[in-house]
C-alpha cells in the first residue's frame, strides 16, 4: 500500500470513528428535557466524497477541494423507521443547501445519503436557500417551506440588500422534489411553516411578515393565513396569532420553528423569540399551546425562554444562538427536539409529550413587569414553606 493510500485509509477511520461516536444525555438538566452532549451534525460530518477528490493523479496532497462550514437548523420526520434529518448545509462559499441525515435512534450515528438534494428553481433562481420546515400533510404530500434569498436588485449598488420569499416544494421520497411556486405575500417572509391538517377545508400557513430581509418593521410576530391552493399559494388575508412584547425574549422578532405537534390538550408549538443585546442579537427558543378547536387561539405561553445556548453552544459562526425548525414526537410520547447552535452544529434535546404539555400548562406566564416577575417567584416561595419537609 503506496503512502497516499494509507493516508486515504486513515482519513476514512477517522470519519468512521466520529459518526459512530456514541452519544449520552448531560446530567443535571431542568427536568423539562435533556440535552444530549455530543454534536449529532457538524461540517466535519459530511460526506468525504463531497469534500476529497479521492484520485491520486488530481489530488497527490489528498486536499479538501470542496469545504464545508456547517450543518445546521435542520427539518425533521420519522421515515421508515429511521429519524431523518433535512439538513440546511453551508459550504466555504457561503451557498446552503439541503441534504437529507439518518440515524437510527435520533441521537447519534447520524449519516448523509449520498448526494445533496437537488432542488428545483422558481421561475426567479434564488441565490440561497435555507431553514426548511417539513410537513407531512394530510393531503398525503410531504412539504418543505424554505427561505429563499435574492438580491435586492432595487437596490444595485448594495451588495448585502437582499430579499426574502417562501419557497415550497413537495416530494414522496425525500429524492424526488417538486417545487411550486414560492408563497405570494405583501410583505418578507424568513420563517413560513405549513400546519399539518386542513382548516376550513384550506392549507394554513404560519407567517412571520417583516418589512425588510432583517427588520421585522411593522411586522407584529407570528402570522396565521389560509391559502386556497397550495400550487399558487398566496396571502390574501394574515393576522398575528403570537404577538412580540417590549423588554421580552420575542422584542425584535420572533418566529414559528417546526410545525406544531397535536396533542390531547392541544397544539405545542416551538418557536424562537430575539431580543438585542450589547454583543447583538440573542435568539433562543420558546413554546405555546393554541386550542385544537381553533389554532390561533393561545391557551398557554410560559414565561421566558425554553432553550438556549450552553458552554460550547455560545461559540460558532453567529454566537448566542438557538434556532431548531425540526422535531420528531415519536409512537411513545417521546419528543425529539432538533436545534442548532450558533449557527454552526446541529444538537438534540429528548423530552416527551406529557412534560412539554405539564410545561406549558403549568409554567407562570410573562407579567411583563418586574413586579409581576417577583410577585410569581413569591407565591412558589410560599408554597413551598408550606409543605412538610417530608412532602
Amino acid at each position: 500500500m503506496n503512502n497516499f493510500q494509507e493516508r486515504v485509509k486513515a482519513l476514512r477511520a477517522h470519519h468512521e470513528e466520529l459518526l459512530s461516536r456514541k452519544n449520552e444525555p448531560m446530567e443535571w438538566g431542568n427536568g423539562i428535557y435533556d440535552k444530549w452532549k455530543n454534536p449529532i451534525l457538524t461540517a466535519e460530518h459530511t460526506p468525504l466524497e463531497w469534500r476529497y477528490d479521492f484520485s491520486e493523479k488530481d489530488n497527490p496532497y489528498l486536499m479538501q477541494r470542496i469545504m464545508m462550514n456547517a450543518t445546521l437548523n435542520s427539518g425533521a420526520l420519522k421515515w421508515q423507521g429511521k429519524y431523518v434529518l433535512v439538513v440546511r448545509v453551508e459550504g466555504a462559499d457561503r451557498k446552503s443547501f439541503f441534504a437529507v441525515a439518518e440515524s437510527p435512534n435520533g441521537v447519534d450515528n447520524f449519516r448523509f445519503w449520498d448526494e445533496p438534494i437537488t432542488m428545483p428553481d422558481d421561475v426567479i433562481p434564488a441565490t440561497n436557500i435555507y431553514d426548511m420546515r417539513i410537513t407531512r400533510h394530510e393531503d398525503g404530500w410531504i412539504y418543505g417551506v424554505f427561505c429563499a434569498e435574492r438580491h435586492d436588485d432595487s437596490q444595485p449598488g448594495n451588495l448585502s440588500a437582499a430579499t426574502a420569499t417562501a419557497g415550497i416544494a413537495r416530494t414522496k421520497d425525500l429524492k424526488t422534489w417538486e417545487r411550486l411556486p414560492d408563497l405570494k405575500t405583501r410583505s418578507q417572509q424568513r420563517n413560513v411553516v405549513l400546519h399539518p391538517e386542513f382548516v376550513d377545508g384550506k392549507y394554513a400557513f404560519y407567517t412571520r411578515p417583516q418589512d425588510g430581509f432583517i427588520d421585522t418593521g411593522s411586522g407584529g410576530g407570528i402570522g396565521w393565513a389560509l391559502v386556497d391552493d397550495i400550487t399558487h399559494a398566496e396571502v390574501k388575508e394574515e393576522k398575528i396569532i403570537n404577538a412580540r412584547h417590549y423588554h421580552t425574549i420575542t422584542e425584535v422578532k420572533n418566529g414559528e420553528g417546526p410545525h406544531p405537534i397535536k396533542t390531547p390538550k392541544g397544539w405545542l408549538h416551538l418557536a424562537h423569540g430575539v431580543r438585542a443585546t450589547a454583543d447583538g442579537l440573542r435568539y433562543v427558543l420558546y413554546m405555546y399551546m393554541t386550542s385544537l378547536e381553533d389554532p390561533t387561539k393561545v391557551i398557554a405561553q410560559p414565561g421566558g425562554f425554553f432553550l438556549v445556548p450552553q458552554g460550547d453552544e455560545y461559540l460558532g459562526d453567529v454566537m448566542n444562538v438557538a434556532f431548531a425548525n425540526g422535531w420528531i414526537a415519536d409512537e411513545d410520547g417521546r419528543v425529539f427536539i432538533y436545534y442548532a447552535s450558533a449557527d454552526t452544529r446541529m444538537h438534540v434535546a429528548t423530552s416527551t409529550i406529557d412534560k412539554l404539555t405539564d410545561y406549558c400548562m403549568n409554567t407562570p406566564e410573562d407579567g411583563l413587569f418586574t413586579a409581576a416577575s417577583v410577585e410569581t417567584i413569591k407565591k412558589l416561595v410560599a408554597k413551598n414553606k408550606s409543605l412538610s419537609p417530608l412532602s
